[in-house]
């Protein structure tokens, strides 16, 4: 098992990033996510888990939010979300 993310299952971990790079939405190893809007850093945070390539999102605020991978895209909710390359 990797973070929460257990063998089977999507590997999401990493930043994913809308094609404008205005939202950037961080899943980190420990299941925990940090959103930026903009300029306005952690503009939304919480917790995520992950079902095959299905994720359920719960915010620190309280509000609920689903996202599913397909074909190596984050499509979490009304946004479209891609891998963000690491430099080596």
């Amino acid at each position: 098992m990797t973070g929460n993310t257990p063998q089977g299952h999507a590997d999401v971990v990493g930043m994913w990033v809308t094609a404008d790079g205005h939202i950037r939405q961080e899943l980190r190893a420990d299941g925990r996510y940090d959103e930026a809007r903009g300029r306005r850093r952690s503009a939304y945070t919480g917790r995520y888990t992950v079902t095959g390539s299905h994720l359920e999102y719960v915010d620190d605020s309280g509000f609920t939010a689903t996202g599913d991978i397909r074909d190596g895209v984050l499509h979490h909710e009304h946004l479209v979300l891609y891998r963000e390359e690491t430099q080596a």
